[in-house]
């Protein structure tokens, strides 16, 4: 049966809610809709922000052959196919690759020369920075197009538009929960209506904890696992940290966003303990990226029994903030003499860089900050 999020999809700008920065008069997307202007381009925004839904409207506008993909299950084969389908007339050919950010730099290589040469035009969507997810040869020839979660005012008019009855205690709780993701709160909706007589705040609340719900990527099963993940891996339990990473493998969690909390950890966790941790950090979530999934869950297994088996210490991560906040409390305290550049005859004149020495023991901090010490090796 088809999700109650697709048939009440906007057909057309007229029924669009939201994105007024990109589809408000005289804004870009309106206006390259309304002009019929041919480009190639990319989404960026949060899940249920309405990517799939533009990028349909606006091909739809410049009556071009349009065909959807995700980058998750696809591949070259899948792109060749397209490109070898003749044109119907002049239309334009527009391929929507969503979640282009899973694309391996080989796929993504693979798809440059026909964007470039105009064969294929490209409509990406991604939840994540193209900047570091698109190889930056493609990303030249995309504009880039930045979806805002929805406001509340816009939540209600689309909660709206899926025709159930219920009270605004029910509508408030359901577009706190959402949180902007309008297609989630659609899909909350339709399974609450399918499993309970009445839509209520409580019915709502024992749909969110249903099995039939999806996974949800900014959702508390989010949040949940990859919390339980990193404290596994703070706590040395390697056995538990690998079913987490297993669990979320499983609902479908993009590699590389545990790959970079792996990188992060490396230094926040474990630091100075033992520095090599970070180089395999960054060596898991390289992996990651050039192999893809299923194959780089083994990488990611590797990663998570070597983090969690070293010793931990988290002095330089508390050295950092604990100096953050004195540099954010002092504002630009003046530099010692000592240490300051001399380039000019003046400047030395003016005592810049005099009696510096390289393996000096003198405290080399501001003034107003002398004697402190940020860093407290805690390693266990």
């Amino acid at each position: 049966m088809e999700p109650l999020a697709n048939k009440i999809r906007p057909q057309n700008l007229s029924e669009f809610v939201g994105q007024k920065h990109l589809v408000g008069e005289g804004k870009p997307l309106r206006l390259a809709i309304e002009q019929k202007h041919i480009f190639s381009f990319i989404f960026w925004g949060t899940p249920g922000t309405g990517k799939t839904t533009l990028a349909r409207i606006y091909a739809n506008s410049i009556k071009a052959d349009f065909y959807e993909l995700s980058a998750v299950s696809a591949g070259k084969e899948d792109i060749r196919k397209i490109i070898a389908k003749p044109r119907q007339g002049d239309k334009p050919k527009i391929l929507f690759l969503d979640e282009i950010h899973r694309f391996n730099k080989a796929q993504q290589d693979f798809l440059l020369p026909f964007v470039e040469s105009g064969e294929l035009n490209l409509i990406g969507a991604t939840t994540e920075n193209p900047s570091f997810e698109v190889i930056p040869a493609l990303l030249s020839r995309l504009r880039v197009f930045v979806l805002q979660e929805f406001g509340d005012e816009d939540m209600r008019e689309i909660i709206g538009r899926a025709g159930f009855n219920f009270d605004d205690e029910a509508r408030d709780w359901l577009v706190t929960m959402a949180n902007g993701d309008a297609r989630q709160a659609i899909t909350m909706l339709e399974n609450t209506a399918r499993l309970y007589e009445e839509i209520t705040t409580q019915s709502l609340k024992e749909t969110l904890q249903s099995k039939f719900l999806r996974y949800d990527k900014k959702g508390e099963e989010h949040f949940n696992l990859i919390s339980a993940f990193i404290k596994s891996m703070r706590a040395s339990q390697a056995n538990a940290a690998i079913y987490y990473l297993a669990r979320m493998i499983e609902s479908g969690e993009d590699p590389k966003f545990i790959a970079r909390r792996m990188v992060i950890f490396a230094s926040e966790d474990i630091g100075v303990a033992q520095p090599t941790a970070l180089v395999v950090a960054n060596a898991v979530f390289r992996a990651v990226e050039t192999i893809g999934l299923p194959e780089c869950g083994i990488n990611l297994a590797h990663g998570t029994i070597y983090l969690s088996n070293c010793a931990k210490d988290k002095s330089a991560y508390e050295a950092y903030f604990e100096a953050l906040a004195d540099a954010k409390k002092f504002g630009n305290l003046p530099i010692p003499l000592v240490l300051r550049n001399a380039p000019t005859d003046l400047m030395k004149k003016m005592g810049y860089g005099e009696n510096y020495e390289k393996y000096t023991k003198e405290d080399l901090l501001p003034e107003k900050v002398k004697g402190k010490n940020y860093l407290k090796s805690k390693k266990k």
